[in-house]
């Protein structure tokens, strides 16, 4: 992480606690449900994976700065040229309103940042990835930090040696990232997400 968009400095984080979101116990509110189910967004993959980048590192309203600087947003755009980070994204009207990216290492995502720019349109991508994840086999959803938004969805904090364990346990597993989001077995991973969710108000 870099203290801010222009620091050149990228800066190692061990936390003493890590924050990581159950794959098998996602809690989508009931609003958020309905809103996943109309298909109000066009929900894809690594069509655009710099501009999802760009919209995370980019200031905005409540949130002047952000820790991608312009090294940290190189490395990713080379590893996602060869496979290893991925993009989901909300569109709509073909504009890109929302999204999340992260890294895929073995049987875990390293969730590292997302953004939206029309109601619950991130939400809808994280429904999304949750779905690809239990789909292709990872075992371990890495949230680094536990926000309000996340919080919603379920996301625990475990101590950091509770946390390698699972990290060693995850990174052996034969996890691909399925990145076809127009299956018939990718939109009934969606629907898996939404019935076992736990009901909750929005």
């Amino acid at each position: 992480m870099a203290a801010n968009r222009f620091d050149p400095t990228i800066h190692w984080v061990a936390p003493e606690y890590r924050g990581i979101l159950p794959l098998d116990a996602l809690h989508v509110p009931r609003r958020l449900k309905r809103t996943v189910r109309q298909g109000r967004f066009d929900i894809r993959c690594d069509t655009d994976f710099e501009g999802v980048l760009r919209a995370c590192a980019a200031p905005r309203k409540g949130r002047g700065e952000t820790w991608i600087n312009r090294e940290i947003a190189r490395v990713f755009c080379r590893l996602h040229r060869i496979g290893l980070t991925h993009s989901v994204e909300a569109w709509r009207d073909d504009r890109l309103v929302g999204g999340l990216y992260g890294l895929a290492l073995g049987g875990v995502f390293f969730g590292e940042s997302m953004f939206s720019r029309e109601p619950d349109s991130s939400k809808v991508a994280l429904v999304y990835l949750v779905a690809a994840l239990r789909l292709g086999g990872f075992g371990l959803l890495d949230i680094q930090f536990i926000t309000d938004h996340l919080n919603r969805f379920g996301a625990v904090e475990i101590p950091a040696a509770g946390y390698l364990e699972r990290l060693d346990a995850a990174l052996t597993l034969p996890a691909v990232f399925y990145s076809d989001f127009s299956t018939g077995a990718f939109v009934s991973a969606v629907e898996e997400v939404l019935t076992q969710s736990r009901t909750q108000t929005s």
